[in-house]
This record gives structure tokens, sequence and C-alpha cells, in this order.
């Protein structure tokens, strides 16, 4: 193919690369071929613990077996569920609009991926993330001066949450 009498290394027909200053090795081997070290065997993988597989199979085949006669396999029926799935279980039998439920659970998780994406897109920008530090610490300060500081406000502030939480949960 290509040829020159500067370069070191030149491509033969056989598309191999020829390295013009090395020495030349043996007859054993191509005058003009660099060639790799050949890697060594793979290992052979030898199975140490026989029984492993075959009380997995076992294990397997009763399950198998169990499904298809309608029973439960002896894990399943031992095991019981924690409390809070029970719970969460109970909570969904009790829903009426299960379509509504998951509908806005989906919308909820698109809501928060969006928000996501854009609160590190602001957070990308030169100035932006301190000035809204800023803005966080300055209203901090302003609503710890406003309400915590002194004791009539302070009290008027409790009475406003235990007013907002007796009006969402419902006095009981």
């Amino acid at each position: 193919m290509a040829s020159s009498s500067t370069s070191a290394l030149t491509i033969s027909s056989s598309s191999t690369f020829v390295d013009t200053k090395a020495p030349r090795q043996s007859a054993g081997a191509s005058p003009q071929c660099v060639s790799l070290p050949t890697l060594p065997p793979p290992p052979v993988q030898t199975q140490k613990r026989p029984w492993k597989s075959t009380a997995y199979c076992r294990k397997l085949a009763r399950n198998v077996i169990a499904m298809a006669t309608g029973e439960a396999p002896a894990e399943v029926a031992t095991a019981e569920t924690p409390e809070i799935i029970q719970t969460v279980q109970e909570a969904w039998d009790k829903v009426e609009d299960k379509y509504a439920v998951s509908s806005l659970a989906v919308a909820g998780v698109v809501a928060l991926w969006g928000s996501t994406g854009m609160i590190s897109a602001i957070d990308r920008l030169p100035l932006i993330p301190g000035v809204l530090e800023l803005v966080g610490i300055g209203y901090s300060g302003w609503f710890a001066y406003k309400n915590l500081v002194f004791k009539p406000d302070r009290e008027a502030l409790l009475q406003k949450v235990k007013d907002t939480y007796k009006e969402i949960i419902g006095s009981s």
C-alpha cells in the first residue's frame, strides 16, 4: 500500500505494521512483522459447591409445583409482610378512585423531576444561587425578628399554627 523511505513504520500489503529499524528475528517468526505476545489460556472454572446449585434447582422445582397446584410456596406461606406494607395495602383498598390517585402520583413524580431539573439549571447560572441564598438568609432573619424575638409575637404565631392545624385536620 504505502511505503516511504523516511518512515520508521510502513504498512505492508497484508495490513500489518512493519518496523524497519527493529532487529530481525529468528527464522521461526516473520522477519518484517512485529507480533504481540500471546495471552495465557483462560482459567478453568471448577464448581466447588455443586450442592448449592442442586439445592437451588430443588427449591425452584418446589415453587413451580406449588404454583401449579395453587398452593403457596413454603417460604411465602410462613413469611409475614411488614406492618407498613399491610397499612399501605389497607389504605389502597379503601381508595375508591384508584385511577385518579395513580394519575396524581404520576403527575407528582413528573413535577418533582421537572422541578429538580429547573433547580439544577438555575444553580448553574453564575450569580443566581448566591443572590437566592442572600434572599433566604434575609427572609429568615426578618421572620425571626418579626415572629420569634418577642413573647407576644411567639404566642400569636403558635396560636396561628394551632388554628391552621385544626382547620386542616379537623377538631376532634
